[in-house]
């Protein structure tokens, strides 16, 4: 089985080769490609999307179409604050409070902009959760970019009891992103349960546990400190 780091490195080659990543490139990324937009039309005919009221999305790239749409859709949006550098980790993007438009407000610019800060107290249950990948496959696995906070942001959820063992949880990639081998899963990674393309939807039936949790022994020390909604919630639970 190869590790995450070579499949990351081996995906971002390929659509670099292929022609596939947008500006500024692939490596190092959620990255960004040709087709993304119509991965919003196709998560937007699902059942996950047409229940969903309040959706948890990422801030990359290639998902501002997806988050475009959940705005024009009139749902709400939570989005992470880059590397959860605050004590309200997440940004709020109401459709009937915004003075723009869904598209200026989709952007990472914009939701800083125009959204609001917001602490986990203050969120409400999340109805579908939506994330990066740099690569998948069928059996529900995925590799990030490296950094690890899609599965924070998970894991904080879960303990402040915002999303439940039913959440779905949905990814947009390109076909050249979906890989027939293992993908090494930890006790703290999330799984999909499906994956959207430009040409259709993927139905997922994870083989793998979700996370229960935060699991403070496989967080490094200089990690909690610098996430200040990690730090507080550590010594509310922990003392």
């Amino acid at each position: 089985m190869r590790s995450k780091d070579a499949i990351r490195e081996s995906i971002w080659q390929s659509l670099e080769k292929n022609k596939i990543a947008r500006f500024p490139g692939a490596v190092g990324r959620i990255p960004n490609f040709i087709g993304a937009e119509s991965c919003a039309e196709q998560l937007a005919a699902t059942p996950h999307w047409q229940a969903a009221r309040v959706l948890k999305i990422n801030p990359d790239s290639p998902q501002r179409a997806i988050r475009r749409r959940a705005l024009a859709d009139g749902k709400t949006i939570y989005m992470a604050v880059p590397r959860l550098r605050s004590d309200k980790p997440f940004i709020r993007l109401d459709p009937k409070k915004l003075k723009c438009s869904p598209y200026a407000a989709s952007s990472i610019k914009g939701a800083g902009q125009y959204g609001r800060p917001v602490t986990l107290k203050e969120m409400p249950k999340i109805d579908l959760i939506v994330c990066g990948s740099v690569a998948v496959n069928r059996q529900g696995a995925r590799v990030g970019k490296g950094g690890g906070y899609s599965d924070l942001e998970f894991a904080l959820l879960a303990e402040e009891g915002k999303i439940s063992a039913k959440t779905p949880i949905v990814t947009s990639v390109h076909s050249l992103q979906i890989i027939d081998e293992e993908i090494p899963m930890t006790v703290h990674d999330i799984p999909l349960t499906a994956i959207v393309t430009a040409t259709g939807v993927i139905e997922i039936d994870p083989r793998y546990p979700r996370p229960g949790g935060i699991y403070w022994d496989m967080l490094p020390q200089e990690k909690i400190a610098a996430i200040p909604v990690l730090e507080n919630f550590r010594r509310r639970t922990l003392g």
